[in-house]
């Protein structure tokens, strides 16, 4: 039996890939804890899970209106730089307590690289997103040798200042929880193993499923948790779109933040949380952020998408989707009903974004998603 220590920050999309790949190294003999925010981390985890409590910042709440350089710069200063300092001392003790054999560190949760790397103690990277494979910022050298510098700082601070490689990929494994067909290479030296996603269940919300039409294709539209507050013109204008194609379309929208102020209907249901996995394996396109959790478990169902990227990893996110085909990229601060109707009538009717999903569909579950990640991580703790 070998001991994994997950260390992961207080975001939803992190924690839900890691969910099935602790389940199936807990199924296979082995303990695996958690190191985070507690009341996040059980919301998401079986009952008996073992967590260990790390401190978050308080009230990070970045403008809605903020986009691009200004959106990174924000997000690294004011979130991802303060979270590795806020965490270090959880997780440090978390590691000396439980005494894993592998830490397994999300890539935004830096205290966990960091850590792991001043103790000694090997450390598998949790890449659950792969913007960062890229090479997104190779245009904007500036920005990026002002992030090289501040995770040298962080270096300094919590990790051993002798390392030189970005903590963001260890040198011992990445997991990436895509494939090449739809992230395309990684652009960083890395030992990376493309696992696929881990699509775990995870608890339902209550859904009227009476209420589905057999008869029209149904759309899932969803801007994920982290952008509850800035959708409800997008929101709105999608539900517009779909009530236009009513004969033929009905319409989930996720409204987490209630931001929508018109009720549901025959041909819209508006909800506050969804059952986001059933609703999938019944839909027939999905209009999204290109938030890499939704995009990656739309197309393990095989189901194309309009990509609407807002910012951060999104529009990375968003061209790996058309890149691969299967999608059309709509501009969420000026799309309207035409233009998303007309997005809709492409993906739902000519072949080739179906086809293109169901390519990287089938190249995520040949990878062999939290199985495959847990036999990686099964050899690194040896």
């Amino acid at each position: 039996m070998s001991r994994f220590l997950f260390v992961v920050p207080p975001l939803v999309g992190h924690i839900n890939p890691l969910v099935g790949v602790a389940a199936e190294l807990t199924a296979r003999g082995h303990r695996v804890a958690w190191a985070g925010l507690p009341r996040v981390v059980e919301e998401l985890t079986p009952a008996e899970t073992e967590v260990y409590a790390c401190a978050v910042p308080e009230n990070v709440e970045r403008p809605p209106e903020l986009r691009g350089v200004a959106a990174l710069q924000f997000l690294w200063q004011e979130f991802f730089g303060p979270l590795a300092r806020t965490m270090a001392p959880g997780v440090e003790a978390a590691a000396r307590e439980f005494r894993p054999d592998a830490v397994v560190a999300d890539q935004q949760a830096l205290a966990g690289a960091l850590v792991a790397e001043r103790l000694g103690v090997p450390c598998a990277t949790s890449a659950t997103t792969s913007a960062e494979f890229s090479g997104a910022l190779e245009s904007m050298p500036k920005v990026e040798e002002w992030i090289g510098s501040l995770l040298g700082g962080l270096r300094a601070e919590l990790g051993d200042a002798r390392r030189t490689h970005d903590p963001r990929f260890s040198r011992d494994l990445v997991l990436a929880f895509t494939t090449r067909e739809l992230a395309g290479e990684c652009r960083h030296e890395s030992p990376v193993q493309w696992v696929g996603p881990a699509i775990a269940e995870r608890p339902a919300p209550d859904f009227p499923w009476e209420w589905l039409d057999p008869g029209r294709a149904l759309v899932l539209v969803s801007l994920g948790t982290a952008n509850a507050d800035t959708g409800a013109r997008f929101l709105a204008e999608c539900a517009a779109a779909v009530r236009e194609r009513a004969p033929r379309l009905q319409a989930v929208v996720a409204d987490p933040g209630g931001v929508l102020d018109t009720g549901s209907d025959a041909d819209v249901l508006i909800a506050h949380r969804v059952p986001q996995l059933p609703l999938l394996a019944r839909a027939s396109a999905v209009v999204c952020h290109a938030g890499h959790n939704t995009v990656a478990e739309s197309l393990w169902h095989g189901v194309p998408l309009v990509v609407a990227p807002i910012r951060d990893d999104q529009p990375v996110v968003a061209a790996q989707v058309t890149g691969a085909g299967a999608g059309v990229r709509v501009r969420f601060g000026r799309a309207g009903r035409t233009q998303l109707g007309a997005a809709l009538d492409a993906v739902l009717t000519e072949p080739a974004y179906g086809a293109a999903a169901r390519r990287v569909r089938d190249s995520f579950r040949a990878a062999g998603g939290a199985a495959a990640a847990a036999a990686h991580l099964e050899k690194l703790a040896v």
